[in-house]
């Protein structure tokens, strides 16, 4: 999970690319857009791949209560942040434009809350 934010890190900063360009009215970096929708969709996919895997692990593995702990309550908020991020993507790529900031801060609350997660997650290691 620590890759797939580190990824999501990536596509934060080619979104802040996007922004800047946009923001001074000038053109995009070559690719910028490109970039940061290569990279985002696998980084969603790892992110929904992780979270059922840990949420698997947590019940099978160590007989933990699903979802009970602090770090199972950011997961799952991250989660949904991640993947409403990804849908005002979606539109904005069907050319949406409305719902850029939208996607622009859900992504930016997703990648916050998932790095809180992360770090509310380091008391459960063994």
């Amino acid at each position: 999970m620590v890759a797939s934010l580190l990824l999501m890190g990536l596509v934060l900063r080619a979104g802040l690319l996007l922004r800047r360009a946009r923001l001074a009215r000038r053109p995009p970096p070559a690719g910028a857009r490109r970039r940061h929708v290569r990279l985002a969709r696998p980084a969603v996919l790892l992110v929904c791949v992780g979270f059922a895997g840990g949420l698997a692990s947590a019940i099978w593995l160590r007989g933990f209560a699903p979802l009970t702990s602090f770090h199972g309550v950011l997961a799952s908020l991250a989660l949904v942040l991640f993947v409403a991020a990804a849908r005002q993507g979606t539109r904005l790529e069907r050319g949406d434009t409305q719902v850029r900031n939208l996607h622009a801060r859900l992504g930016a609350g997703a990648l916050l809350v998932g790095a809180a997660a992360a770090i509310a997650g380091f008391i459960l290691l063994p």
